[in-house]
This record gives C-alpha cells, structure tokens and sequence, in this order.
C-alpha cells in the first residue's frame, strides 16, 4: 500500500523533473553549439580577410594582372561588406537570424567556390564581390545570435569574450595559413577550403541554432541602401583608376564627383527617411560619433596598408608567401596578449586616453615601417608591424566596450552594424586612396626603389590618417567617460 502511495505520488514529479533537466540540457548544448558556429563562421570570414594579403603576389601572376586588379580582388570583398551589412541585420532581424546565416553561409561559399575556380582577374573580382555579400550577411548575426543564446549576463559575457578570441587569433594564424596554402597547395586554396568548412557548419546550424527574430523589426531602407552602394562604388574606382588615367581624366573626374554627390544625397535620404539604415540621431551622442571615427581611421590606415607591406616583402624583399605570414605573426600574437590584459582594466580606462594613445602607437609603427626600404631584410619591419599590432591589442576591446555602452540595449545589434561598416568602409576606401601613391608599374618586382617610394608616401599618409583620428578622439570624448567591458548590464 505505501509503495503503491509513494509510486503514485512521485512518478509524475520525478518525470517533470527528468522533462526539465532534458529541457535544460539540450537547451545548454544548444547554446554551446550557437557559439561554436558563430565562431567558426567568423573566424571563416577573418580569415579570408588575412589570408589573401599574402596570396597576392602569386594571383597576380597567375592571372597575368596588375596592380589595380589585386587592389580590386580585396576591395570587391570590402565594398559589398561595407554596404550591405546593415540591410542584412534589418533582414535577419525581420526574416530569422539563423535564416540569413544559413543563407550567409550558402552565398560565401559559392562565392568561394567561384574564386577558387577563377581564370581571369575580372572574374576573381566577381566572385569576390559574391563572397562581400555572403560576409556582410555572416557579419550582421553574430551578436543577435549570442544574445538570444545566452540571456543572462555571465554566460553572455563568457560568449563575447570567446567571440572576440576567435577574431583575434584569426588575424594572428590569417597570413602565415595564407602563405602555407599558397606556397604549397596554391592560392586556390585560400578559397577552396572555405566550401567544406560552410557546409558543414550550415548542416551544424541547421540542427542546433534556435532561430530568432525581432517582433517589431525596422524597415528595409532601400533607397539609402542603393545610394550608398552607388557612392563606394564610385568613389573606389575613381581613387584606384586615378594613376592609370591620370587624376584629371573625365572618368576619374565623374566617379569622384558622383561619388560624392551620392554620399551628399544619402545623407539627405536619411535624414528623411522614417526607417533609416543609418540613423543619424544616434550620431548626436559625441562619444557614438567619435568611436566611428576612430574605426574608420585605424581601417583606412594600419588594416588598408598592410596589403602594400605584403606587396614589399615578396615583391621588393623576395620574401616567400610562408615566410611573408610569419613577419605578421610577433605582432598579431602580441596584439591578443594586450587585448587580453586591457579587457581586464577596461573598467577604469579614459576612452579618451585609450583610443587616442592606441591610434599613435599605430601611427607609430607606420612611421617606424618607413626605415624599410629595397636593400633592407624583413627584420627591418619587424619594430613597425609590432608596435602597430600591439597598439590594436588596446584598440580593439576599448572599441567593442564603447560602442556597446553608448548604444541602448535594444539598438546594439545596430550599434555594432555600423561600427562594422565604418570599419569595412575604411578599409576599402583606405586601399583604393593609400594604392595610388604607388606607381603601378613598379608592383611585383617592375621597379624596387619606385615601389619603395610610393610605400613611404603611403605610409605616412595612414601615419597622418592615425594622427589626425587620435585628435578627434582625444578632443571629442567625455573624459569622465569610462568605458565598459562588453556584455555588461548598462
């Protein structure tokens, strides 16, 4: 009789019990998942970012192109990138985050597959702009994504800091896995490598990635996001078409004008729009403002001129594509150690101090790069690489924290889309501009000493770039203002 009582009694809560911690469990793993293919996605996307640097020599060659046409296989990537991605968080938030993940990665690898497959430099450059659309969509869920993964404060925080990792040691592994693809299984497979590891992370995210969306999502603002795809288009080919027909030519002369006119008229747009992309209020808040800026410098400087510092050592110094990604990996590697160690003060650091100092330690390295020249050896870049990287190390979480400080908790998906396409856009725009102080005809060994030159001029115009956007940062920010690690409750 009382076991009879006692089975009746307790069966149904031991099942409850049993239904919950199940519940629980595949709720935890499936957390631990979402973070896995975030990861692996982003560091797919940083790493096709690192590794092609080091590959350009060899594509160059192969495809019988010149100094325009690397240019552009990199800016193809970054232009779409820089564009689209705000539209694709406005997508994912109204059609489903990991939908537009799934369909991220389908695009990036077909995009991949396409570049791989390559046999011209034009048709390099369109699949890379396929692989820009993929990656814009890749960039724009990530923190969504988390967010919904990890609702409480720690887990998030642990997530973010894993996040920031992956990015981090992506940058540091991306050249030196660029030059051993290259050097040993061919550039081709800088590229190729992407399709197995996007299906299978798409098969992954199929399975255990909850999908997500907002209830009240924004509106897609398509007449902004036409008209600011017009403006970097035209704006980067007039800057890389300026030295081949010369700066007065009247293609060059429409492309800058219309370029600028399209950024005139969408600022306009946005202005009246009712659903902008790119919010212009937010940008009333000096310290939001000033963080942009500060993106937009240390991208149009250090990240645009580190593909001519490429070009320099196997073009100039006859570095081989292993031994040109292992000049980057002192300086990446340091990079993740004082990221590390600013995170843990980040609670007590001026972004005043932070930012500014960071932005001249990087213009300190680019001047330190200018005592390389064509009789050098590759320890001569050794000083300017690592005082560069390492000051990026500060840069990097100060950014995240602020941007994610001075954004309200439910526009900080939008916060970070535009931080990503100050810095995309800086990037491409930094490549194009920093390109044109280098004579064409001098890349890939043509003339040594004139491609030595026009690298000195470049590098000095991203030192001036790092200078002038420390001095906006240093005279813009609050200097009560204390910067927040990212994660934390506002």
């Amino acid at each position: 009789m009382t076991s009879t009582v006692d089975q009746s009694a307790f069966t149904p809560t031991e099942s409850l019990g049993n239904t919950g911690r199940k519940r629980a469990t595949r709720q935890s793993t499936s957390s631990r998942i979402t973070l896995a293919v975030v990861c692996i996605a982003t560091a797919m996307l940083m790493l096709d970012i690192a590794v092609v640097n080091t590959a350009l020599t060899s594509i160059a060659l192969d495809l019988h192109t010149d100094l325009p046409g690397v240019q552009w296989a990199v800016d193809a990537y970054t232009l779409p990138l820089a564009a689209l991605v705000l539209t694709a968080g406005s997508l994912a938030d109204r059609l489903g985050r990991r939908r537009i993940l799934l369909a991220g990665l389908a695009v990036f690898s077909l995009g991949s597959l396409g570049c791989s497959a390559a046999g011209s430099a034009g048709l390099l450059v369109a699949t890379r702009a396929v692989q820009g659309i993929g990656a814009a969509a890749l960039f724009a869920v990530p923190l969504a994504l988390l967010g919904h993964a990890f609702p409480d404060r720690n887990g998030r925080t642990a997530a973010l800091a894993a996040f920031g990792a992956t990015i981090g040691a992506s940058f540091a592994i991306g050249p030196l896995v660029g030059g051993l693809l290259t050097e040993h299984a061919g550039w081709r497979w800088i590229f190729l490598i992407n399709v197995p590891i996007g299906v299978l992370v798409a098969a992954v995210a199929l399975r255990w990635v909850e999908e997500s969306q907002d209830p009240h999502p924004r509106r897609i603002d398509w007449p902004g996001q036409t008209v600011l795809t017009a403006a970097l288009l035209a704006l980067i080919t007039g800057l890389l078409r300026g030295d081949a027909d010369g700066w007065t030519s009247a293609l060059v002369l429409l492309c800058l004008g219309g370029g600028v006119s399209c950024l005139i008229a969408f600022l306009a747009i946005e202005h009246g729009s009712s659903h902008p992309m790119l919010p212009l209020p937010m940008f009333a808040n000096r310290v939001f403002a000033t963080t942009q800026v500060a993106a937009f410098a240390i991208s149009s400087s250090l990240f645009a001129v580190l593909l001519y510092v490429s070009l320099y050592a196997q073009g100039v110094l006859g570095l081989s594509p292993v031994q040109t990604g292992a000049i980057y990996l002192p300086g990446t590697l340091l990079m993740i150690v004082v990221a590390a160690s600013t995170s843990k003060l980040v609670g007590r650091v001026r972004p005043t101090v932070a930012l500014a100092v960071s932005l001249l330690g990087v213009a300190a390295g680019l001047a330190l790069l200018t005592l390389a020249d064509e009789h050098s050896s590759w320890v001569a870049t050794m000083p300017g690489i690592v005082l560069a990287c390492g000051a990026t190390g500060v840069f990097n979480p100060v950014m995240s924290g602020l941007v994610l400080q001075e954004s309200a908790a439910t526009q900080a998906g939008l916060a970070t889309g535009i931080n990503d396409t100050f810095r995309q856009t800086g990037v491409a725009l930094g490549i194009a501009t920093l390109g044109s102080f280098i004579p064409t005809a001098s890349a890939f060994g043509g003339d040594p000493a004139g491609y030595v030159t026009g690298l000195h001029h470049a590098l000095w115009a991203a030192c001036a770039v790092a200078v002038v956007g420390a001095a906006v940062v240093g005279r813009s920010t609050p200097r009560r203002a204390r910067v927040r690690a990212p994660g934390a409750d506002r």
